[in-house]
């Protein structure tokens, strides 16, 4: 049986999911709607909007006569791009074993751009957060987080950050982190984040994220930049024709 929170659709998704990438189903052939929902203690509505989903997404496909089956180029699919998910569970499906390291955590003046983004006043106060993660031991991923200090409620440590910036927001600022407006952007790593990312010593092309964070009710409330090292981690997308 599942819990009532996040939404029934959305974990009866997620089990199902495990069960694809764990590769339970034989041939790959994805159970009956009925079967599906007396395994799971849910409606075949909830799973039928299940599948759906995940159908949406590229994970399983339809076969006219035939039935539901699970699409074997999902399972190169270890992170989807359109997800909002922890770097530590990202790594963990890439198969290494996360950590983490607080690089620095500072309070200082919002520049121009990130008040304009966070919609707050000019040179109004921010913690910026600079976190390493290590694959296997191997630094991998560079963030740089901006949190409007005004909606911090309660005391922190610059510990209180190895978890996950969400979680951060929902339990220091009684904020629920809901979407990212994300924008991907090369470029080529300058020489202090070559060094922090162990990178070769000639010039070296890196993906970032640069995103602004929203609450459920669309207030911006974080400003972020990811840095990835794409010999280490591979972020992949399927394509649909529509």
């Amino acid at each position: 049986m599942i819990r009532r929170s996040p939404s029934l659709t959305e974990q009866a998704k997620a089990l199902i999911k495990q069960r694809i990438f764990n590769a339970e189903f034989d041939e790959g052939r994805i159970p009956s709607e009925t079967e599906l929902a007396n395994e799971l203690g849910v409606s075949r509505t909830t799973i039928r909007d299940a599948l759906s989903r995940l159908e949406l997404e590229g994970t399983i496909f339809r076969k006219q006569g035939a039935g539901t089956f699970v699409n074997e180029a999902s399972l190169q699919i270890h992170t989807r791009l359109e997800e909002i998910w922890h770097y530590e569970v990202m790594l963990q499906a890439h198969g290494y074993t996360p950590s983490n390291r607080i690089i620095e955590v500072t309070r200082q003046p919002a520049t121009g751009d990130t008040a304009a983004a966070l919609n707050i006043a000019p040179d109004a106060e921010v913690v910026t957060v600079k976190k390493l993660f290590l694959a296997d031991g191997q630094p991998v991923i560079f963030t740089v987080n901006d949190i409007p200090a005004q909606y911090i409620t309660c005391q922190f440590s610059a510990d209180d950050f190895h978890q996950p910036v969400s979680q951060f927001l929902s339990v220091n600022c009684q904020l629920e982190l809901g979407s990212y407006l994300s924008e991907i952007v090369p470029l080529i790593a300058p020489a202090w984040l070559a060094e922090l990312l162990h990178l070769p010593p000639h010039p070296t092309a890196l993906i970032s994220f640069e995103e602004i964070g929203y609450s459920l009710d669309n207030a911006p409330i974080l400003k972020a930049t990811s840095y990835f090292r794409d010999d280490l981690l591979r972020l992949r997308l399927i394509r649909r024709n529509t």
